[in-house]
């Protein structure tokens, strides 16, 4: 069971989401902000962050450098409706895997697999 962190400002969306990643086998703690993410996580939690880029008080990619000052290697799924050229650079910039909203259970989950199995890339179609 692989610990997730879940972080979206989108209540209704995060708790879909949420509910997808535990089907998929994960222990999810999830909430609605930075600030709230940062104060819910112990050492060694979370083995994956599962972030929206664009919210309220701390956007997700500044979230991802915040828990990597505790944990270099956490691996990262920017779950976002950016779609731009400049937005994917900037995600990937940040070693975070891309994934659009909309998007399915599958794919999402499929990601995270990758994440923490460490095979190639967790992107979809990408080697």
């Amino acid at each position: 069971m692989v610990r997730v962190l879940l972080v979206d400002d989108d209540t209704d969306l995060r708790e879909l989401v949420a509910g997808w990643l535990r089907v998929d086998g994960h222990h999810v703690v999830d909430t609605g902000s930075g600030a709230l993410a940062l104060d819910s996580v112990a050492p060694g939690w979370p083995q994956v962050a599962v972030v929206d880029v664009l919210m309220p008080d701390m956007d997700g990619l500044e979230l991802l450098t915040r828990l990597r000052e505790r944990d270099r290697e956490l691996p990262a799924v920017a779950f976002t409706v950016l779609w731009s050229a400049p937005d994917v650079a900037r995600i990937r910039a940040a070693s975070a895997v891309y994934v659009p909203k909309p998007s399915s259970s599958t794919e999402l989950c499929a990601a995270v697999r990758r994440l923490v199995a460490g095979v190639g890339s967790a992107e979809p179609g990408v080697p």
